[in-house]
């Protein structure tokens, strides 16, 4: 019986895919068995060895008390140089000048925290203790203006219009500080903020030139407040760092005689 013939059995079509994989595998094969080793070694993420020895673990923690010193200057140089003169709108002495810092806007009105302060500015001007009122913050945009959302609070609070001075370039708060004392000519001023930015505000007014007191407004502790609190721990090192190196502003300007005008005009 003649023999039938051997049929072959059909390999599987393999897809471009599949080919590369296998292709890299036979590569990988024919590999060292050193080399395999480095590469997967370069796969692992790398150990964090900590020091076994008395000494080793000394100086490590030595190094994270450093470190935390460091971190903690900022905030104490602050402190340091601003609880002094920290008031209440009851007891701060009587200035020429109230700056408001810019707090943000929520469709294009001053946002809670900025109302707050516009209000304890109101109140300055309403008991005496102060006779202008700069209103300084962020005009970098023209759908977005800081200043003039500022200046009709406070008219609506009763603030006569003449009386209020707007700074259009105070883009930070070390910005605010030297256009006060360099563009307007303030030498004194109460400055009116939160409670967890009114120290830096002082301390940074102060390293300008202008002669400051601060009312921090209270605020209930809500997650905004925390924020801030946490923020102003990063601010400190940026504040101290201006301090020294005494940068111009983003946009310093000519002198504008705003604020002398509102001082030297009669009336309320």
């Amino acid at each position: 019986m003649p023999k039938m013939p051997r049929l072959r059995k059909a390999r599987p079509r393999l897809t471009p895919l599949t080919r590369l994989r296998e292709a890299r595998e036979r590569l990988r094969s024919r590999l060292p068995a050193r080399l395999r080793e480095v590469r997967l070694r370069e796969l692992r993420p790398p150990s964090v060895r900590l020091p076994r020895t008395r000494q080793g673990q000394r100086r490590g923690a030595q190094a994270v008390m450093v470190g935390c010193v460091l971190a903690l200057t900022p905030a104490t140089w602050m402190h340091t140089t601003a609880d002094a003169r920290i008031r209440s709108v009851a007891d701060v002495p009587a200035r020429d000048v109230a700056v408001v810092f810019g707090a943000g806007l929520r469709d294009g009105a001053p946002t809670p925290y900025l109302a707050h302060r516009l209000d304890a500015a109101a109140e300055l001007y309403e008991d005496g203790k102060v006779k202008v009122v700069l209103v300084t913050g962020d005009n970098s945009r023209e759908e977005y203006d800081e200043p003039d959302a500022m200046r009709t609070y406070l008219t609506a609070r009763g603030v006569p219009d003449g009386r209020i001075v707007s700074d259009y370039a105070g883009f930070d708060t070390w910005d605010s500080c030297v256009r006060a004392k360099k563009i307007f000519g303030v030498e004194r001023a109460v400055l009116v903020t939160q409670g967890f930015h009114v120290r830096r505000a002082v301390a940074l007014c102060r390293a300008a030139g202008v002669d400051s007191y601060g009312v921090g407004v209270a605020e209930r502790r809500d997650v905004t407040w925390y924020y801030g609190g946490v923020r102003e721990l990063a601010a400190a090192g940026k504040a101290a760092l201006d301090t020294v190196t005494r940068p111009d502003p983003h946009f310093l300007g000519p002198r504008e005689t705003g604020v002398t005008e509102a001082l030297a005009s009669g009336g309320p």
